[in-house]
């Protein structure tokens, strides 16, 4: 085999692209949520759609913190729906920064957060919690969510089988939830993660 023979590679992507283009199908659904619906359950058991909104907030302002190598504070959340009228523009703003704090150079290099993980793997939780959880507010307000895009699915599905067993331990994810019979790869994530595909 000649040595120099180019390879075929795959194109991968920093987290901070995969976490602009997770955003791209977030910030629609956060704008879409109807004052009416904040009350109404969601996916998440422990969360109706307003709390759902708070710990999304609070996830993505934290995950910028890890991103500079700064100690998060996932205690307590703060109640950004109470607070802050412009809410939904606030938490838009608040996900672009975190994607671009997450594209800044060295961000992806060494390990962050109190267990020490990869800093590349904290950037994946930040991934998943924003895409996971913008379904979970498009299935609970009755909007449609337009799927997982493809690089984005590969990262989550590395990440989920390498946080499965402690997130399951630490109730982060639910039990996983059998797939339905023609599941996408993206629903199947989700069952995964413990939640049902096709809630309602």
């Amino acid at each position: 085999m000649d040595a120099n023979r180019v390879e075929d590679t795959v194109e991968t992507y920093g987290i901070g692209e995969l976490l602009d283009r997770a955003c791209e199908r977030a910030v629609p659904v956060v704008r879409g949520v109807p004052d009416g619906a904040l009350a109404a359950r969601t996916p998440c058991a422990e969360y109706d759609v307003k709390a759902l909104v708070n710990h999304l907030f609070q996830v993505v302002v934290q995950f910028q913190r890890l991103a500079v190598r700064e100690a998060a504070d996932f205690g307590e959340t703060p109640d950004l729906v109470g607070s802050e009228p412009a809410w939904r523009e606030r938490l838009a703003e608040e996900a672009r920064r975190t994607a671009a704090v997450w594209s800044a150079p060295g961000a992806e290099e060494g390990t962050t957060g109190g267990m020490g993980f990869p800093a590349r793997l904290v950037g994946a939780m930040a991934l998943l919690d924003l895409t996971v959880h913008a379904w979970d507010l498009a299935r609970a307000t009755g909007q449609d969510f337009p799927g997982c895009d493809e690089a984005v699915l590969a990262e989550l599905d590395g990440a989920v089988a390498t946080l499965e067993p402690t997130a399951r331990a630490r109730g982060v994810f639910g039990e996983p939830v059998p797939a339905p019979e023609g599941a996408t790869a993206f629903e199947r994530l989700l069952a995964r993660t413990g939640r049902d595909p096709r809630w309602e």
